[in-house]
């Protein structure tokens, strides 16, 4: 499970944070001790500096269990922000693989991110602080109160005990409403993004009523819901705070008598009230926050996004490639059992060196092919194999290092100029960088930018969609890549910086498959895959324009001059 490998990723935070725990507990451990000394051996006895001196400890004692605190508070973050990103990845990653290809924002996943997600890591933090204080302040608490007071312990063991089985007993309504309360949000959440984004088409229907009706339905079920939560609540405060008040009711009732008999002295008494009223009382209240609060809200989170964001398969193995031919082998997917494949029965064999270009409509599953032969989709039938063996079952290493997807939608981050293009190759020097830039065309925007030291903003700002593209192509040409897809890589570009960018990588070796933007990729290939719906052919441009009048039909259109096959 994504969170407890996450947590055991920060299992050294959390060893530090239970040390500096132990240094929180030391004032709860002394302080009805400390109090009831400077009673018992200072005011009481006539002596009122001894008195303060008692307190001036305490006090003493309560700054060294503040700095503890406070060292808490500084590493708490540390052990919390990287399970958080660990459980963001998770949904993003279900929402990638969940077979859901609308395109459009998926208002339920960002509920899950927004809410799920922050009660996940608001709740761990909450665990951390109250649970922890709770182990160590009260048990420091009630090892202190049994040493000054031994005689009066029953009157906090019966009480607490009563009110920890009262509160056992409404623990399960409160997970129903907790889970009721989540999947109410989630829904509102759900219905009112799927409205939103159709608004133009509601009024064009005239829709609205009704869309009013729904997005109302699932408010007025979300506050219902939010209602029954609060009222479970406030029944466990009631039942809390009675265990927390019957065991200070009970001493001040019974202590008078016992330090009349002289079995008590009123140091001892004022101790155990403040052992009382200042480490069980609060601890009791930490209790019931920490599990009805805070421990279901983290148990139905975690649940929810089990259910609806589940961890995904990311293929892994240890095979070794023998040599880089591409072979294809009956393939066949669809992005759901009863979806229409958009690969079909595909056989493939792409030598070594070869220059492929996949042409067809939009939506016919070009970027679909790209993704089965990088191995990030896995085909619902037959083998897609990389240097003899599947290619899915190569180690994750050797898959990344040997062959690179440059996607139409360019990634640029915050860096320099030389970050930026030695992401796959970084022990690259420069000159193998500004040789790999000078190759793709992108000599120019690197010295615009200032040469290899220069800036590059947050997600390429300041530069245009071409020149991002040009970044990209630069930095996988300089990586160590066998083999390279262009998935629409130069759409931004005009046609003859497309050429360049092409023929830079057919010049540079390896293996190259161009998911075409024009036709005039095609053109420059060796191989050409006609994608069309039916069963691919695949061919030389030449035995297309003789072979397939599809094919003739799309270059003539795109070129007005007839062309011969």
């Amino acid at each position: 499970m994504t969170y407890l490998r996450a947590l055991r990723e920060q299992r050294r935070g959390i060893v530090v944070l239970l040390g500096w725990s132990v240094l929180e507990g030391v004032p709860a451990l002394l302080s009805g001790r400390l109090v009831g000394l400077a009673v018992d051996r200072g005011f009481g006895a006539g002596r009122p500096w001894v008195g303060v001196g008692w307190l001036l400890l305490f006090a003493a004692v309560a700054v060294l269990g503040g700095f503890g605190l406070r060292q808490v508070f500084m590493r708490l973050g540390a052990v919390v922000e990287p399970l958080r990103d660990a459980l963001v990845r998770q949904v993003v990653r279900g929402v990638l693989h969940g077979g859901s290809q609308t395109r459009q924002p998926d208002a339920s996943a960002v509920a899950r991110i927004t809410r799920h997600v922050e009660v996940v890591r608001d709740a761990t933090a909450g665990v951390l602080v109250q649970a922890r204080a709770l182990l160590v302040t009260t048990a420091a608490a009630l090892v202190g109160l049994a040493v000054t007071v031994s005689s009066l312990a029953w009157l906090v063991i019966l009480p607490v005990v009563a009110a920890l089985v009262l509160f056992g007993l409404l623990l399960p309504s409160l997970a129903r409403g907790q889970r009721r309360l989540v999947l109410a949000d989630e829904e509102s959440a759900a219905v009112a993004g799927t409205v939103l984004l159709g608004m133009r088409d509601v009024v064009a229907v005239g829709g609205s009523e009704q869309a009013l009706h729904d997005v109302m339905e699932q408010v007025n079920r979300q506050a219902s819901a939010t209602v029954r939560m609060a009222c479970a609540t406030a029944l466990r405060g009631v039942v809390i705070a009675l265990g927390g008040f019957a065991p200070l009711v009970l001493l001040l009732l019974v202590a008078p008598g016992m330090v009349r008999a002289g079995t008590l002295s009123v140091g001892e008494v004022l101790g155990a009230v403040v052992y009382l009223s200042t480490s069980v009382q609060p601890a009791l209240r930490r209790l019931a926050d920490t599990t009805s609060t805070i421990v279901l809200r983290l148990v139905v989170a975690l649940r929810r996004l089990a259910e609806a964001a589940p961890p995904v398969d990311v293929p892994g193995g240890d095979a070794v490639p023998e040599g880089r031919e591409i072979e294809l082998s009956g393939v066949t997917f669809g992005w759901s059992a009863t979806a229409e494949p958009v690969v079909r029965s595909l056989d493939l064999v792409l030598p070594e060196g070869a220059h492929l270009a996949v042409i067809g409509p939009s939506g016919i599953g070009k970027s679909t092919l790209a993704g089965l032969i990088t191995g990030m989709v896995e085909p619902q039938a037959g083998v897609v194999r990389f240097g003899g063996v599947p290619v899915r079952s190569v180690a994750p290493g050797v898959r990344h290092e040997r062959i690179a997807l440059v996607p139409q939608e360019t990634y640029l981050f915050t860096g320099t100029v030389r970050e930026n293009l030695a992401l796959f190759a970084p022990a690259a020097p420069d000159a193998a960088l500004l040789s790999a830039a000078e190759a793709v065309g992108a000599t120019d925007v690197i010295t615009r930018l200032g040469g290899l030291a220069g800036s590059v903003g947050h997600a390429g700002g300041g530069l245009s969609a071409g020149e991002a593209q040009l970044l990209a192509a630069a930095r996988v040409h300089a990586s160590p890549a066998d083999v390279v897809i262009l998935d629409e890589a130069a759409s931004a570009l005009d046609p003859s910086a497309e050429a360049v960018v092409e023929q830079a990588f057919a010049a540079r070796g390896g293996t190259l498959i161009v998911i075409a933007h024009r036709l005039s990729s095609a053109l420059r290939a060796d191989l050409v895959l006609l994608m069309d719906g039916g069963p691919p052919l695949l061919g030389s441009h030449q035995d297309l324009l003789a072979d397939s009048p599809l094919y003739r039909d799309l270059m003539a259109a795109w070129q007005p001059t007839p062309i011969a096959p």
